[in-house]
Order: structure tokens, then C-alpha cells, then sequence
């Protein structure tokens, strides 16, 4: 079987050591990263949370939007119910920071089952 030859990408970013893949996503996860703790986000976790009645050492334990199970924290994800996108270029910067930061529309979805699947359907549908 021949190998076919890779073709280079164009490192144009960061002294020629980035491609714009790379540039943007370094980009889209800072973005991410500063408004973790967005304060809308915050009150979808807090309303998703009870009083852990069992063992172990946690206080609280929040429930899944989808299948209404409950969690502990580790196993919760918070959620956009509109997803924050791509950001693949400078023109999609205002879209993606007024999708990322809404006042509303953040649910909590358990990390295994749920957001994986709603993750992967999302980038399934990106995809076509």
C-alpha cells in the first residue's frame, strides 16, 4: 500500500508555531475559561442542587435535566441549551461570546450519559 504524502498546514500564528486551527482554539477555550463562572450559569447549578442525603463526604447533589437522576458534582456538567458554536475566525467572535454568556438557557446534565450523547449528536449535526 503507498503512503500518501500529508499535506502541511500554514503555520501563520505565534511566530509561526500556531496554525489558525490552533490560534482560534487556544482562543475559544481562554474565552471559556473566563466566564466559567458566569453567574446565570451558577443559578442553573444551584436550582438543579439538594442537600446529599446519603454517604460520603459531599454536601450537595444536583439532578440531570434529561434523565433526572441525581449526582454528585464530579459527575454534573453545566450545559448551553443553545450551544456556544464554533469559533473559527475573527467573524465569529461576536456570535460565539453573546452564545457562551446568555442570561438564560443553562441546564446541568450528567456527565456520562447525557452531555456525551447531546455533545455527540451536536457535533454529528455539525458535521452534515
Amino acid at each position: 500500500m503507498k503512503k500518501t504524502k500529508r499535506k502541511l498546514v500554514p503555520r501563520t500564528r505565534n511566530a509561526e508555531t500556531l496554525t489558525e486551527a490552533a490560534y482560534w482554539g487556544k482562543v475559544r477555550s481562554a474565552l471559556r475559561n473566563a466566564f466559567r463562572y458566569w453567574k446565570p450559569m451558577d443559578e442553573a447549578k444551584r436550582l438543579a442542587r439538594r442537600k446529599h442525603t446519603g454517604r460520603g463526604r459531599h454536601a450537595y447533589e444536583y439532578q440531570c435535566k434529561k434523565c433526572k437522576k441525581w449526582f454528585k458534582d464530579a459527575d454534573i456538567q453545566k450545559d448551553h441549551t443553545v450551544p456556544a458554536g464554533s469559533l473559527k475566525n475573527g467573524d465569529d467572535l461576536k456570535g460565539f461570546l453573546e452564545r457562551l454568556t446568555p442570561e438564560k438557557g443553562f441546564q446541568m446534565l450528567c456527565r456520562e450519559r447525557c452531555h456525551k450523547a447531546k455533545t455527540a449528536a451536536e457535533r454529528k449535526a455539525r458535521s452534515k
